[in-house]
This record gives structure tokens, C-alpha cells and sequence, in this order.
């Protein structure tokens, strides 16, 4: 036997350990990073919590700043060359005011002869990053002595840059979808493990009133609620209320599967062995029960988000939800939904993409984490 040959078979054999003696969560994550399509959604994911989390810094001015000069103005895409040449730095062309021919109101239209370059961690309007550390430095924007301000998605009917508030949109959509979907998942877990747990007449009660939650029409109770809510409320009370009232009534479909899953396996021996050594159900449930299926429970988790990011923006856009000052992509979408924003405002659909991206992601995340804990799956 050749050293070649005889160091091939030690690196699979080391290969062959490795693998067998890796936990279940490493397993599930190899098999989750050969799913390139996960693995890019995981990315675009992460990109825009990054964005919305550090929302202050990215968006170049506040949700509420408005540009009287740039009223309902076209998006200004950066660009390193116009009729005056090209540049090494990337520049937006100056903005003058001229009156449509046709509507006779005044729009705001490019100026060739004037240039404006972009500079990175330039110096703008003083924020509080993270809610705690005050800066007023931001990601990208034009040099703070240029009487001009950068859209690079346009503006809306008040002059307020849709880029900006689409990055404050995105952390209150975000946060809105994380928080809400952790309070079913803790529901979910209580009351599908109760369930299944016990069964008998307490499994009978507990799908009874489950079966009533999921039977409520859902749009006239968020009427009814999105009446009930005190029109003094601050936007802070709003988004808190609209949180815990979609975590609340999001539970059912969880609970149910893991009710499901603990009902097969109440039986097993090693269940019947923690109850004959004096274990409490609460720890029976928690230490021996939940694990033998968490990867499945983290899938339906992750699946989750996307029908809860989806009611807060449908919810929103119908007026239901969270209200302005407030920004999110379902009060964004709102504004959009006349006639004359699709004529002659479009950019302002641009939170849709983010909506659409958003939920993709989700769903192929899902996709991506169904398959890794599935050990039969054939990606593997």
C-alpha cells in the first residue's frame, strides 16, 4: 500500500468519525449549507435585519423628514458618468423645478449641469443608533454643505425619502413578525404540550377551544379591535397591542402539530420510564418529549414568519393595523394604493418588493431546514 493511499483511506476514516460522532444540530446544519438556495435567503435575510437593525445608521435621514424641495420626486439613481463625462466617484445630478405641460403643477426634474457626490459615513441629521448611542453619521449621503438632499428611491407627497422610511418599515415589519411568532411558539408549546401530554377529557377541552379561535373571522375581529384601541394611544402602545394581538390568536396550527407528535410518542418506554422514576409531566415534556422532534418544531417555527410578517402588512395596508406616524411596509403600502400613485408615483411600491423578498426567504429557509432534519431526505 502506497503513503498516497494509505492517507486517503485515514482522511475518510476520520471523515466516517467525524460524522457519526456529530450531535444532531451539527448534522442538520451540514446538511442546511449544502442548500445553496437556503443559504442565499438565509443571507438576504440576515441582510435586511442587519438593515433594519441598525436602521439609523443605513437610512440616510429620518422616517419623518421631509424635503420640501423634493415634493413626490423621481428616484435619483447614483451614476458615474452623464452628458458631462464620467467619474471615479459615484454622483446624482443637481434638481431644478419646471411645470408639467400637461398637469401644470410643479415637478422637480434633473439638472445636467450640476453634480453632487456621495461620500460614505458622511455627517447628517444627529440620531440615536440602537436607541442608545447618539451619532450623526450615516452609511451613505451627499456632503452636509450641499443644499440638497439625496433620494435614492424618490419621495412621497410630503417630500419624505421612501428609502429611509422603508428601512424603519423593514425593522418594525421584522420585529413585529420575531416577537409575534415567539409568543405563539411559547403558547403553542404550553398549551400543544398539555394536550398531547395528558389527552383524555383536558385534550378534548383544549381542542374544543381551539377549534373556537380557529373558526373567529379574523378581519371583523381586528375591526373590532382595531376599534377598541384608544385613539390617544402613543405609535409605541399601537405596535405593542398589534404584536401581542397577532401572537395570541397565532398559536392554534402549532399547537396543534406538536399535540400531534406528542400524542405518538406518550407511549414510548422511555416516557413511561421517566413517569415510573417520579418525573413531573412539565419536565417529561421539556427534557424527554419536545427534544425528539425539535428540529421538526424549529421548521414550522421558521414557516410561521412569513404568515405573520403577511397580517401585519395586509392588516396595515387596510387600516387596521398600525397607524402613521408609525411606519411599516403594510402603512407604507397604503399610501400606494390610489390610481394616481400607480400613474404617476410608482416608486412607492418598492416596500412591496421587500415584502415579497421577505416572505421568499422565509419559505425557502423552511425548505432549506425541512430537508437538513430530514434524514431520508434525498438532498442528502
Amino acid at each position: 500500500m502506497t503513503d498516497a493511499t494509505h492517507q486517503t483511506d485515514t482522511t475518510a476514516e476520520e471523515a466516517r468519525l467525524k460524522y457519526y460522532s456529530a450531535s444532531q444540530w451539527t448534522l442538520i446544519w451540514w446538511r442546511f449549507r449544502r442548500h445553496r438556495a437556503a443559504m442565499m435567503a438565509a443571507s438576504v435575510l440576515g441582510l435586511m435585519f442587519l438593515a433594519g437593525i441598525f436602521a439609523e445608521f443605513v437610512a440616510p435621514y429620518g422616517p419623518v423628514t421631509r424635503d420640501t424641495n423634493y415634493i413626490e420626486g423621481a428616484p435619483q439613481v447614483p451614476r458615474f458618468c452623464d452628458a458631462g463625462g464620467c467619474s471615479v466617484f459615484p454622483f446624482v445630478n443637481g434638481t431644478k423645478t419646471e411645470r408639467d405641460p400637461v398637469t401644470l403643477r410643479a415637478i422637480s426634474v434633473p439638472d445636467p449641469e450640476v453634480r453632487h457626490y456621495l461620500h460614505v459615513f458622511v455627517k447628517g441629521e444627529p440620531v440615536k443608533l440602537l436607541g442608545l448611542i447618539p451619532t450623526d453619521r450615516h452609511l451613505v449621503g451627499l456632503n452636509p454643505d450641499v443644499d440638497q438632499k439625496i433620494h435614492f428611491w424618490g419621495t412621497d407627497d410630503l417630500g419624505r425619502d421612501v428609502f429611509s422610511r422603508t428601512i424603519y418599515a423593514t425593522r418594525t415589519s421584522l420585529s413585529i413578525g420575531v416577537i409575534g411568532v415567539m409568543i405563539s411558539f411559547v403558547l403553542a408549546l404550553i398549551i400543544g404540550g398539555i394536550a398531547g401530554y395528558f389527552a383524555g377529557v383536558i385534550d378534548n377541552i383544549i381542542q374544543r377551544v381551539t377549534e373556537v379561535i380557529r373558526v373567529v373571522p379574523i378581519i371583523p375581529l381586528y375591526m373590532g379591535l382595531a376599534a377598541a384601541m384608544p385613539k390617544e394611544w402613543s405609535t409605541t402602545q399601537v405596535y405593542f397591542a398589534m404584536t401581542l394581538i397577532l401572537g395570541l390568536f397565532g398559536w392554534p396550527t402549532l399547537a396543534r402539530r406538536i399535540r400531534s407528535q406528542l400524542l405518538s410518542i406518550r407511549n414510548e418506554d422511555y416516557v413511561i420510564a421517566a413517569r415510573l422514576a417520579g418525573a413531573r409531566p412539565g419536565r417529561i415534556i421539556a427534557q424527554h418529549m419536545l427534544p425528539s422532534f425539535t428540529s421538526f418544531i424549529i421548521v414550522d417555527l421558521v414557516i410561521s414568519f412569513p404568515y405573520m410578517i403577511l397580517s401585519e402588512t395586509a392588516l396595515s395596508f387596510v387600516g387596521l393595523g398600525l397607524r402613521p406616524p408609525s411606519v411599516s411596509w403594510g402603512v407604507l403600502l397604503q399610501q400606494a394604493q390610489s390610481v394616481r400613485a400607480i400613474e404617476q408615483t410608482p416608486w412607492l411600491f418598492i416596500p412591496a418588493i421587500f415584502v415579497v423578498v421577505a416572505v421568499l426567504a422565509f419559505t425557502v429557509i423552511g425548505d432549506g431546514l425541512r430537508d437538513a432534519a430530514d434524514p431520508y431526505s434525498e438532498a442528502h
